[in-house]
């Protein structure tokens, strides 16, 4: 069985290389139809920020009949760990879209 701080890695990684990855794709095709591929991992990126979270849980129902677990029948540990996971989620969706921002900060400073 995985470990509490395994899972959280796992869950951070999880979203952060489904938000890059999904982007980086979308650029690609962006390429090929002669679109601004920047623009389109921006947009992209905003758009499925939540399915990568729920990509890295491993399904949105799971983890909410969990949290309703925790939270009917008390048991404040399940909770915590089930709220540590989508916490640590959001963050690697938001480092990955962050990541895409600052491409294209940098972008812009190449060009000037």
């Amino acid at each position: 069985m995985m470990g509490f701080l395994s899972k959280i890695t796992y869950n951070f990684f999880i979203a952060f290389g489904v938000m890059l990855g999904a982007c980086f794709f979308a650029g690609f095709a962006a390429l090929i139809l002669n679109h601004p591929p920047l623009k389109t991992m921006i947009d992209i990126g905003k758009n499925i920020k939540i399915w990568a979270i729920a990509i890295s849980l491993g399904g949105t129902f799971s983890s909410f009949q969990i949290l309703e677990q925790g939270l009917l029948r008390r048991e404040l540990l399940t909770l915590i760990k089930q709220i540590a996971y989508i916490v640590s989620a959001l963050i690697g969706a938001n480092c990955g879209y962050a990541l895409l921002k600052y491409l294209r900060r940098i972008s812009e400073l190449w060009i000037e």
